[in-house]
């Protein structure tokens, strides 16, 4: 017999009965009937229940154990009876009479414990992940991203993609986050920057004739932390292919991404892949108020400024009269009690807003009333051009804001999303992907007037050198997203090939030809040589896990995440270096000022 086992701790079913097995686990649970023994063997498979009365001949050995010891036993199965069968899981209709132990390995009083569902202190669940990752829920996460992860590989492998890796250590490279340096031995005073992501190398990729790629790429940026991001590194399905257009890379990731949501989901609902809708930036800004919009949520924000020009409600007649400035309705289909509208104004009132202005129609016996003070100040006429614009009727009520929209969008984006869980308006059995495309290439502070870029600076821009003739505000860039119940998944691009194009789209931006050549010299000279049009995106594996595991926090579909401060707890990183390794590479650090 093997060493520490013969079967898995899920495999014994009642044709074993009768068998001397050999199992090895961790002690799940104990329970003392009465000089009955009986313990729940766990390892990573499953549970299989084990016992021992006095007649065993290692009882008083038995009765030492505790809870999280790695055991080894051998004992003989026997058929449970048939008032004692546990259906939930599939040892349920034996258990095993223990004749031999061996303790591989003791635990010492437990800071969490793994049987059940205890809410314990991130801090505690991270500084203790060994422990943390034996619960079952997040052995559960961890073997469905190795599958997802699996199933993605064999998705791009069938499409013809092959998959190869990129540096680790590389240049650093501006692409929006703040860099992780490395310092040199070999060069004293210079230093590599963790990658990124693998952006630069992969479009050299595709100058060097390799037309399809794919990689699971470790991607390492200096972040604020979020729920749903790391502030260090996470994953992500990298791809780039040659001669593409943007139609391409959406009929090529699409159903990639449908089909891994329809093998893992559970059996929720999957939007088909070719329904998915292509919705402008723009668009996006002003129906949902963020550009990765919720769509299981069917509210559409609408412009209503006409309404309130030169109303009674002085309020917003007066923020009409600035330049830029609009009113926005955000529709809320059965939200027609004042309940209800003074619990969403007290939500705009803790998003830092004074409050939300509200209309709700009501039956009065003898018709529709438009109701609230908005209502009064603007008159029966604007109320009923509101509602139907809106398509609301009794019953229903609308919110209203107004400024500029670039100050209000992101509340008014939240307030749509608490609306539509409020009502139950959201349908939260369905994954519902968007593509938001043209996004504005540049943007103009505010303050200095100066032009910048906006977003990604390597999308080719739409209409080419010609678009970048004229306002540069204007100009919109073959970039895209896929959004999903309200998570950016996908981000990506068709790529600007040519480098008169290149020099002229960071010229607008305030970068000269030798910053562009000094910053991003290997790609700037490698398109000089017969660079195809290509194009790719990146979809992000944690995110992912975290939708289809149905976790609100990225930490918990991650095997061993930092915290929120960017500290690993477990591991006492980051950590003081030595000063031998400081002198080794030329550094000394200077202490801050508390």
């Amino acid at each position: 017999m093997h060493a520490y086992r013969s079967h898995t701790c899920a495999e014994l079913n009642k044709s074993n009965v009768g068998e001397t097995v050999r199992l090895s686990g961790w002690v799940h649970r104990v329970r003392d009937h009465g000089g009955l023994l009986f313990i729940d063997l766990r390892d990573h498979y499953g549970i299989t229940q084990v016992m021992a009365d006095p007649d065993s001949p290692v009882f008083s050995e038995i009765e030492k154990v505790r809870s999280e010891w790695c055991i080894r036993i051998d004992g003989e199965v026997k058929a449970r009876d048939e008032s004692l069968v546990n259906a939930k899981i599939p040892t349920g209709e034996i258990e095993v009479f223990i004749r031999d132990i061996e303790v591989l390995g003791k635990s010492e009083e437990l800071p969490l414990m793994v049987f059940g569902e205890q809410e314990y202190p991130e801090e505690t669940r991270l500084r203790y992940r060994y422990l943390d990752l034996r619960r079952e829920k997040m052995q559960t996460n961890m073997v469905l991203r190795s599958n997802m992860i699996q199933s993605i590989r064999k998705r791009m492998w069938d499409k013809g993609f092959n998959e190869y890796q990129t540096p680790i250590i590389t240049a650093s490279s501006p692409e929006g986050a703040r860099d992780f340096l490395v310092p040199s031995r070999l060069h004293p005073g210079k230093f590599y920057a963790l990658p990124q992501a693998p952006q630069q190398f992969k479009q050299l990729m595709m100058v060097s004739g390799f037309d399809k790629y794919f990689q699971i790429a470790p991607c390492f940026r200096d972040e604020d932390p979020r729920a749903d991001r790391s502030p260090t590194d996470f994953y992500q399905l990298d791809l780039e292919m040659s001669f593409v257009t943007q139609q391409d890379v959406f009929d090529t990731i699409a159903p990639v991404m449908a089909g891994v949501f329809e093998e893992f989901g559970k059996g929720r609902k999957v939007d088909a892949a070719q329904d998915w809708p292509q919705i402008s930036y723009k668009d996006a800004a002003l129906w949902y108020g963020s550009d990765k919009p919720d769509l299981r949520n069917p509210i559409k924000m609408q412009v209503v400024s006409e309404h309130f020009a030169g109303s009674g409600f002085a309020i917003f007649a007066k923020l009409l009269e600035q330049d830029g400035t609009e009113i926005r309705a955000i529709p809320a289909p059965t939200g027609g009690s004042r309940k209800f509208c003074d619990r969403m104004n007290a939500f705009a009132q803790k998003e830092g807003l004074p409050g939300m202005g509200y209309i709700f129609w009501r039956d009065q016996g003898n018709g529709m009333e438009a109701a609230g003070p908005l209502a009064k100040n603007i008159g029966p006429e604007r109320t009923e051009a509101i509602r139907q614009q809106l398509g609301l009727g009794v019953g229903d009520a609308a919110f209203f804001l107004g400024g500029k929209p670039k100050a209000f969008e992101s509340v008014a984006g939240r307030a749509r999303n608490v609306i539509g869980e409020e009502l139950g308006l959201t349908d939260k059995d369905r994954f519902a992907f968007a593509w938001i495309v043209d996004f504005p290439i540049y943007e103009k502070d505010e303050e200095t007037g100066k032009i910048d870029f906006e977003h990604n600076p390597f999308s080719m821009p739409q209409g080419g050198m010609e678009a970048l003739q004229g306002d540069p505000l204007a100009v919109r860039g073959f970039q895209y997203d896929l959004a999903c119940n309200g998570y950016e998944l996908v981000s990506g691009a068709i790529r600007n090939h040519k480098p008169e194009i290149m020099f002229k789209a960071f010229e607008i931006a305030g970068y000269g030809k030798d910053e562009v050549e000094k910053r991003f010299g290997g790609m700037v000279n490698a398109f000089q040589y017969g660079a195809p049009p290509h194009g790719g995106c990146a979809a992000g594996i944690d995110r992912m896990v975290m939708l289809l595991a149905d976790e609100a926090n990225i930490r918990e579909v991650i095997m061993f995440p930092m915290n929120q401060r960017a500290e690993d707890l477990m591991m006492s990183a980051p950590s003081e270096p030595l000063s031998e390794q400081l002198m080794e590479l030329g550094l000394r650090v200077i202490p801050q000022d508390s």
